[in-house]
């Protein structure tokens, strides 16, 4: 069934469509261009994959694809942004009810350590 999902011009869906395993050289995921230290730099979706999965009940996934030659170096971390970055990883890892560090992000649900939301519970 991986003719289902060819559509090389773009007719069917709009954009040009391969099958899983099957677009040809030059393209690439954002994951797959972050592993080659590349950002896909404010291009459009040049391309899809799309593919049935087995995993999410049989419903079409769908993965997008840029072009390698137009995309661009990944910024480099600068001193601020790293700084930022581990303000923000510190805030979601201190508890608001005991305000220490748990080790580990906080949950969401629970928004306290589990130390904290045991105590609520009893």
């Amino acid at each position: 069934m991986p003719a289902r999902f060819y559509d090389a011009d773009g007719t069917r869906y709009g954009v040009p469509t391969f099958p899983f395993r099957l677009a040809p050289d030059g393209y690439a995921t954002r994951r797959q261009l972050r592993a080659r230290g590349l950002r896909p730099g404010g291009q459009e979706v040049a391309a899809q994959v799309m593919w049935r999965s087995r995993r999410y009940g049989r419903r079409v996934r769908v993965a997008f694809l840029y072009r390698l030659d137009l995309a661009l170096p990944v910024r480099p971390m600068t001193a601020g942004r790293r700084a930022a970055l581990s303000a923000a990883n510190t805030a979601r890892r201190t508890c608001p009810g005991c305000g220490r560090d748990a080790g580990y992000v906080i949950p969401a649900a629970l928004g306290t350590c589990l130390a904290c939301d045991r105590a609520q519970a009893t």
